[in-house]
């Protein structure tokens, strides 16, 4: 069998980048090797799918190059999508920080990319697990369950490690060595935060206490809440700063975030001067952590016992609260993959290698991380578009 496009992998940026061709007039054959296409879309944000962000801009990604992704992100925005989700009716709604949701199911959204694929021609193939893809002449010959398949153009859209219950393995990266491409060290991103020992042992009884915090790492600082877990810690400031922690490192948390501790346990002090600190604390942060921070940290005595440089103290470390994560809890649960196929051999307007014609990659395999917030699934339908447009 031959055709002009086949797209390996059947999530979000691939199913954009064969409807994209599709439309062009290409036979497009998409090959995923799961039993269904869209996994991932359809377990993201709690099943109803955070699939962009109103506020899409190249500061919300990581990259050894971070100019590489403006180009497909420019061609094919947030608008352009919310377009597309408008002209099939589906309801969907802001929750936050300008992340869109679905106001139904996630299911919405794979039965848009599947009514759009179809209108457009392309044939998808589920539980097609890929035997080995070869060059040939012209193109591609790549074999699998459907026998050997040739083709013009090949676009790796396969992913990367997170998840591994929904099929995520590294053949994208080992088919990318394959044909000559480097791939930057890959890691879990978007994941909760492990502790370990004595660590651990302090937070052992504030499994699913949660709070509004910021977290801080390497000039980078995210306020959108933190939870603590029988693991370590999570939540979604946590999981934003998971990919800018490194091993081995301090993580500053702020316990009050927008509020200068110090000064206002001063003014705490003044006002109930007989109050217990965990009392005054438990007024700002869940009861059981003021009880805990008071029993590894502070005296817990009436606030009028405690001086100024004593509460300008406790005050500078509730607003740089210090953890030592052990470790992350790993691809098992990451939302992301950090890393990919080095973007410096592949071009930012058309996701074609430098090094092989006919050969493109698209989404999460290459070296391009988005932020939490819908910003990955950006990433997947722009990068997708481009990789279309061109094959």
């Amino acid at each position: 069998m031959h055709y002009d496009v086949v797209v390996l992998g059947g999530g979000a940026a691939g199913l954009m980048c064969a409807i994209t061709a599709g439309r062009r007039g290409r036979r497009v054959l998409v090959l995923e090797g799961s039993n269904r296409v869209g996994k991932k879309i359809l377990m993201s944000g709690g099943g109803r799918c955070n699939f962009t962000n109103l506020d899409v801009t190249p500061d919300h990604f990581l990259s050894a190059n971070p100019h590489f992704c403006k180009s497909a992100l420019a061609r094919y925005t947030q608008w352009d999508f919310i377009a597309m989700v408008e002209r099939h009716r589906i309801a969907y709604h802001e929750k936050e920080r300008g992340q869109l949701f679905c106001d139904d199911s996630a299911k919405q959204i794979v039965r848009m990319l599947l009514d759009e694929a179809d209108a457009a021609g392309v044939t998808i193939a589920v539980s097609a697990a890929i035997d080995g893809v070869s060059r040939s002449d012209p193109g591609f010959r790549i074999g699998c369950r459907l026998g050997t398949i040739t083709a013009e153009a090949l676009v790796v859209a396969t992913g990367g490690l997170s998840i591994p219950k929904m099929g995520a393995s590294g053949f994208g990266y080992a088919l990318a060595r394959d044909f000559g491409h480097a791939v930057r060290e890959t890691r879990a991103g978007l994941v909760p935060l492990t502790l370990s020992g004595r660590e651990a042992e302090r937070y052992a009884d504030l499994s699913g206490v949660g709070l509004a915090a910021a977290t801080a790492h390497g000039g980078h600082r995210f306020d959108a809440g933190m939870l603590f877990t029988h693991r370590g810690i999570s939540g979604p400031s946590i999981l934003q700063i998971s990919s800018y922690w490194e091993a081995g490192t301090p993580l500053l948390v702020d316990l009050l975030p927008g509020r200068d501790a110090a000064e206002w346990l001063r003014a705490q002090r003044d006002a109930r001067p007989d109050a217990a600190l965990s009392t005054v604390l438990a007024q700002v942060l869940p009861k059981r952590l003021a009880l805990c921070l008071c029993e590894i940290a502070f005296e817990a005595r009436p606030m009028r016992r405690h001086d100024d440089a004593a509460l300008t103290s406790i005050g500078a470390r509730l607003n740089a609260w210090r953890f030592m994560p052990a470790g992350t809890e790993g691809y098992r649960t990451a939302e992301v993959t950090l890393g990919g196929v080095d973007v410096d051999a592949v071009s930012s307007r058309t996701m074609a290698s430098h090094h092989v014609p006919g050969l493109h990659f698209a989404g999460e395999v290459l070296d391009v991380t988005g932020h939490l917030g819908g910003y990955n699934f950006q990433w997947a339908w722009a990068s997708g578009y481009a990789a279309g447009l061109a094959v």
